[in-house]
């Protein structure tokens, strides 16, 4: 029996990745289907998209031109976020035959099998349930070294910039034992790196464990050699987990905190709950306290209200700061995001000049950081080949290429650090040593 070939592309954030991980391998336990790669002509192409930005809605636009480019006869399937806000719009692109929102989704086998030939396209929506959940199929992603464990979904912040809480719905944590349960899986088939994922992870909460509870337990999984933390609020962060992190061996020493803007107006006006000073206050702790921690943050430029002056003001703040580096985002104004009531508009070419002066900062600061470690060995999860060099990270998020002609894939290698070039540090593999008939070799 022929098989329906199935393509999967993923847009937008971890969790996305995660939840991909988990729907495609639920088509790979199915004899009925082969999965094909995205780029290759397929019977149905599934795109789970993202709507944080107004560049989120085009990229999901142009992959379902491209599907239908590949494949004229294709059936597409828009899952996630967009598909959740947007739906009554998206099944007017050709060839859509699903949008299902994000309460489903992990559904969308068995919402593929039972639809009938012929059928008009199905919108499945429902509303996003509350409350703690489990997840029953695990996420195998094997085009990825480092495996992202969902452990929360959803945010009650309610930015005034921001579509999540309507489109993920209010916080919720996922079952403790459950996490635990994919995570000693996730080992077992050889990954070495976790990384905690969700849309607000700080605020996890299930019975009396917290993300530091999670922490600890996913420590004591003996093949998982790293743990590392993704996008955190600051305001949700217990500084025990700093303490920990500065003297843990798996914990990675790397924090990425969305900062947004270093202006207390603009933070006040996208509804930010804190001031830049309590801000810079924890990022100085966090440094002080954890050594050789790499810092990066979150910025969006052309807010509605962020003057020249207030632009600035974030500028010489980042500037002065102990940031590493920073993802720059363009203000898109969003539909059911409270932010569209506001009547200032900020010219595109002054949005496109203020996120040049941020992302050529940035990158003067990532190489000041990496420059530091010039000199010195740093061990190094490698995670892909490029040309003749493998490439991969420290736990400290300083990415690291290095020669050689075996295999390095998801090794953990001693790596001399020599030079910096562009966006990475090369380096020499140190030799391993190993004791054989109680002789010490080098191998």
């Amino acid at each position: 029996m022929k098989r329906t070939t199935i393509s999967f592309y993923t847009l937008g954030c971890r969790l996305n990745q995660s939840e991909t991980a988990f729907i495609q391998h639920s088509f790979a336990m199915d004899d009925a289907y082969q999965i094909v790669d995205f780029r290759k002509p397929a019977d149905i192409a599934v795109i789970n998209t993202c709507t944080v930005t107004q560049k989120g809605d085009t990229d999901a636009r142009r992959l379902i031109h491209k599907a239908n480019r590949l494949n004229p006869d294709v059936s597409i399937a828009l899952i996630g976020c967009q598909a959740e806000i947007q739906k009554n719009l998206l099944t007017n692109f050709q060839n859509v035959r699903w949008v299902v929102g994000n309460a489903k989704k992990i559904d969308l086998l068995s919402i593929i099998k039972n639809t009938r030939l012929n059928e008009p396209p199905l919108v499945i929506t429902p509303q996003i349930p509350t409350g703690n959940f489990t997840i029953p199929i695990t996420g195998i992603d094997e085009k990825r070294t480092r495996a992202n464990l969902k452990i929360q979904d959803g945010c009650n912040f309610f930015c005034s910039f921001c579509e999540i809480p309507y489109a993920r719905g209010r916080a919720r944590s996922r079952d403790f034992q459950n996490i635990l349960e994919e995570a000693k899986y996730l080992a077992e088939i050889g990954h070495k790196e976790l990384i905690i994922t969700g849309i607000n992870v700080g605020t996890y909460r299930q019975n009396n464990h917290s993300l530091f509870d999670v922490i600890l337990a996913l420590e004591d999984i003996k093949k998982i050699e790293r743990i590392r933390i993704s996008s955190i609020e600051f305001t949700t962060i217990d500084k025990r987990i700093l303490t920990h992190m500065a003297q843990s061996p798996k914990l990675c020493r790397h924090l990425h905190v969305p900062l947004q803007s270093a202006d207390d107006q603009v933070l006040k006006s996208m509804n930010r709950k804190y001031t830049y000073k309590a801000f810079d206050d924890f990022i100085d702790f966090a440094y002080n306290t954890v050594k050789n921690i790499c810092l990066g943050t979150d910025l969006i430029v052309g807010f509605p209200t962020e003057t020249d002056i207030r632009f600035q003001k974030t500028y010489n703040h980042m500037k002065n700061s102990h940031f590493h580096y920073f993802h720059v985002f363009s203000y898109s104004r969003r539909n059911v995001a409270k932010s569209k009531k506001l009547s200032q508009t900020i010219p595109i070419s002054v949005i496109q000049k203020r996120s040049l002066l941020l992302r050529k900062l940035s990158t003067v600061k990532r190489k000041e950081y990496y420059s530091s470690f010039i000199g010195t060995t740093q061990k190094v999860l490698f995670e892909q080949k490029k040309g003749e060099s493998w490439t991969g990270l420290t736990d400290n998020y300083v990415r690291v290429s290095a020669n050689c002609k075996r295999s390095l894939r998801n090794q953990i290698r001693e790596v001399q650090c020599v030079s910096l070039e562009n966006d990475k540090i090369l380096g020499t593999i140190k030799r391993q040593l190993r004791k054989t008939h109680g002789k010490t070799r080098t191998k």
